[in-house]
């Protein structure tokens, strides 16, 4: 069941994707009509919203049973009674899983609207509310306290400031003005808060705004996964070369007991800071976040003993994560795909440069996890295949938990090296919606598993260092 259209890209960029999904070893295996039909479903879960929230908890300042009850009581009282379960991973013991509602159909849409940009209206879909920045446009009229319908211009084709709009626009849901059309585009500047607040999106999901901020941390839940594979212990130094905003970074610490070092870096200096921010606020101390480019942190001379920060010299990790700058075709929901096929490809070779400096950073023993939130094959297992021949002290290793599906075909690897592999697969399974019903009729088991698959695209290798040659 698909509620939005399938996400578009520029024909370039789909003429390249179409190739991705139907190359020889893929059509080998699949046979065409199965390759083909996995692909369109893909293209249609990735214009929809993952179908569960996924918190993780600060297990370093609280424990899951206690957020999880102050959570479930946070839920109602923001659904008004609607009794919406809080489930506790399985396999990620610090992981708490809340189904989305949704898409509901039954909205009556109102005469007055909102237009917001399309990055706000994702974030509409996820659970926020509308914040004044991201809006585009309104209707004329628009007073405080207004019953407003909310929609999202996915080509960025709204003029700001417009009081009305025809191009192609989706329906978010309704919402209740807090500010008036005045107000929003006041020539004094731009005024920042919450612009509508929304009472019935098409998507129920709860709103994180100061919800517990110290006690949890909203992450995908591939991206908790890739800090167990890691597997950080207590008093070992790692490495997170590409960090910002800093969920991996303070998980790492949090599954350390913040004991050791865990060294954060990213090229940009408001990132760094958001890093730090988030240290701050989850109150961990082995967090050191440096601007630095990750692609010059080796070292080629030797460093002043007193130096903690870049450039390090060679074998200086024990375990490094390298979830690298990608072209973030996983990322759920997304209608329009802006990127040219110039940038899609421009990654692998910055990919590649980060992994080499990755490799000559990392202890004899040490693992190295490379990671991306993309599902194209060259940025992925074809990576794999590089860093197989190029490395040989690298070795493929199995992951624990490995929760998501095996590699995709086509890079040359062979079947056991692409069960160590581990992609999230958002076609996996069927697009369905989840209505309150069907919900109170499910199996907890079950639920976990649809949450498994029902997330955003995503890559994860892990690799071990066999010796320092």
């Amino acid at each position: 069941m698909s509620f939005f259209p399938k996400i578009s890209f520029q024909l370039e960029v789909e003429e390249y994707l179409t190739k991705v999904f139907r190359n020889n070893e893929l059509i080998t295996a699949l046979g065409t009509q199965e390759a083909e039909h996995k692909y369109q479903s893909l293209l249609s879960h990735l214009s929809h919203p993952p179908g569960f929230t996924t918190v993780r908890v600060n297990t370093h300042l609280t424990s899951v049973k206690h957020v999880k009850k102050l959570l479930f009581e946070e839920i109602q009282k923001q659904f008004k009674g609607l009794c919406v379960p809080v489930l506790e991973h399985p396999k990620l013991q610090d992981v708490l899983l809340i189904p989305v509602i949704g898409p509901r159909h039954d909205l009556k849409k109102h005469p007055s609207e909102v237009i917001v940009g399309a990055q706000c209206g994702y974030a509409v879909l996820r659970g926020a509310h509308v914040y004044v920045p991201g809006i585009i446009s309104t209707s004329k009229l628009m007073k405080a306290g207004d019953l407003v319908s909310v929609y999202s211009d996915i080509e960025g084709k709204c003029k700001k400031g417009a009081k009305e709009f025809e191009g192609v626009k989706v329906f978010l849901g309704n919402g209740i003005s807090e500010l008036s059309r005045n107000e929003i585009f006041s020539s004094s500047g731009p005024l920042k808060g919450m612009g509508i607040r929304m009472i019935e999106p098409v998507y129920l999901s709860p709103s994180f705004d100061n919800v517990l901020p110290g006690h949890l941390f909203l992450q995908n839940l591939p991206s908790v996964v890739v800090s167990h594979i890691l597997n950080p212990q207590p008093g070992e130094r790692i490495l997170d070369m590409c960090a910002a905003p800093g969920g991996k970074t303070t998980h790492l610490a949090t599954l350390m007991r913040d004991q050791g070092e865990v060294i954060a870096m990213d090229k940009i200096a408001n990132k760094v800071k958001k890093i730090k921010q988030n240290a701050e606020l989850l109150q961990l101390n082995c967090i050191k976040a440096f601007c630095y480019d990750g692609t010059k942190a080796l070292s080629v001379e030797k460093r002043e003993d007193e130096q903690e920060g870049p450039p390090f010299l060679p074998e200086s990790f024990d375990r490094i994560l390298l979830d690298a700058p990608c072209s973030g075709m996983g990322q759920r929901p997304n209608m329009a795909y802006s990127l040219t096929l110039k940038e899609v490809t421009s990654y692998q070779p910055l990919q590649r440069k980060l992994f080499t400096v990755a490799v000559k950073l990392l202890k004899p023993g040490g693992v190295l996890v490379y990671s991306t939130c993309t599902i194209t094959l060259s940025e992925n297992e074809e990576q794999v295949t590089w860093a197989l021949k190029t490395f040989p002290c690298l070795q493929l290793q199995a992951q624990e938990p490995h929760i998501g599906g095996e590699g995709m075909r086509g890079a040359g690897l062979s079947l056991d090296q692409l069960k160590l592999l581990q992609r999230f697969d958002p076609s996996a399974m069927t697009l369905q919606g989840t209505d309150i019903n069907s919900l109170q009729d499910s199996r907890k088991d079950d639920l976990i598993s649809l949450a498994n698959k029902d997330c955003i695209g995503f890559f994860i290798a892990k690799f071990i260092k066999s010796n320092s040659k």
